[in-house]
């Protein structure tokens, strides 16, 4: 266990301590996976006071961690002043209910932690419904699998416990809301087909924006329109609604192209389902412009998730350039390098650039260009 110092004499945040499994079979490095956990927290103004992590096959299906491990944890929790224990680990009812018991202390895990960004980061009537409904489907398996720990707990197998009640009631309530968000968004799907159908029936291509969350994709629209009513922040998932903004090219050409919802490791499957209507305009585009940050250490590794997240929305076989981005950051003597790397996993062209100051767009739209019309033309 690792304890961080808490240096900071302002006013009291929630604390947490963070846990990770190292999993020999597993595809990241715990170190990978718990630096983000505690970036993603902090995007909820959430101290990280300590980090746990063990070392196992599989996770344990009761505690995630070892029961000893889970036990060890809560006397670490109560040294550091902890209020609240995040796992990175995705968490069954049952794993969350025990883990709470033994630990007595709030109990989240990581498509929560994404979820609570999203909900933050909601700015439109559209995507506050979307992320209400990604919570609501979250909670639905929870609230069965506890009323059933309840049950067993209050009146013994077989029978109704105090507690399944009132857990079936609020269950209830939530499925209930669901099907009421789900009939608003149609609507909104309904509007969203019908505008994809006007700019398809005048002809102009679509370009779609996307990559992983905080790699400059908003900056990127807001260069390539000359910063016209867009919102940029230098925070995670600060896109959750679609901007289409229209970009004039060299040759006369227009062409839109849309903003939408940034990407992460293990992207919370609720979430990809709250937002279908979102994540379309990405789908039935002409073209994928995939940015990364080429500052990030682990770069190749944001380009597999984002592919793979392509892949699952059903936009995979769609042409894609791959923008280098934050080349201000790095020694331009490993561009050349980065470019090589991420052309030989990719199979795509890769073009560097710095959307903030605007260096290598005008080589991007020129090759935007070709791929839309020269080399269709061809």
């Amino acid at each position: 266990m690792k304890r961080v110092i808490d240096i900071d004499g302002g006013a009291r945040h929630q604390r947490a301590v963070v846990a990770a499994l190292d999993i020999p079979a597993q595809d990241y490095t715990p170190r990978i996976l718990l630096d983000e956990l505690k970036m993603l927290l902090v995007n909820l103004n959430i101290d990280v006071a300590g980090e746990v992590i063990q070392r196992r096959d599989k996770p344990d299906p009761a505690y995630m961690l070892g029961k000893g491990k889970a036990e060890e944890s809560a006397l670490f929790c109560k040294e550091v002043k902890a209020d609240l224990f995040v796992c990175n680990e995705q968490l069954t009812p049952g794993q969350r209910l025990n883990l709470q018991q033994i630990l007595g202390i709030e109990i989240w895990d990581r498509p929560f932690v994404i979820m609570k960004i999203f909900e933050r980061r909601a700015r439109t009537t559209e995507a506050r419904l979307q992320i209400e409904l990604a919570m609501c489907q979250y909670e639905i398996p929870h609230l069965k699998g506890l009323g059933r720990q309840m049950s067993r707990l209050g009146a013994g197998i077989g029978t109704r416990g105090p507690g399944e009640t009132e857990f079936e009631r609020h269950r209830r309530k939530l499925e209930r809301r669901v099907r009421d968000i789900n009939e608003r968004l149609v609507k909104v799907r309904k509007r969203r087909t019908f505008q994809r159908y006007r700019r398809e029936k005048a002809g102009i291509p679509t370009v779609a924006l996307t990559g992983y969350t905080n790699s400059g994709k908003s900056t990127l629209l807001q260069q390539l329109s000359h910063g016209r009513n867009l919102y940029v922040a230098d925070q995670l998932f600060s896109t959750l609604d679609t901007y289409v903004r229209k970009v004039e090219l060299s040759d006369g050409h227009d062409v839109l192209v849309s903003d939408t919802v940034g990407f992460i490791r293990d992207l919370p499957p609720a979430l990809i389902a709250a937002f279908r209507t979102t994540l379309e305009e990405i789908s039935v585009s002409s073209l994928i412009l995939l940015v990364l940050d080429g500052s990030m250490p682990d770069v190749m590794e944001t380009l597999d998730v984002v592919e793979e997240t392509l892949s699952d929305i059903g936009a995979g076989a769609i042409p894609r350039l791959i923008v280098l981005n934050k080349i201000d950051k790095i020694d331009l003597s490993l561009i050349p390098f980065l470019q090589t790397r991420l052309q030989g996993r990719s199979k795509a062209k890769v073009l560097p650039i710095c959307a903030l100051s605007g260096v290598g767009v005008t080589e991007l739209l020129q090759e935007v260009e070709y791929q839309l019309f020269n080399k269709m033309a061809k």
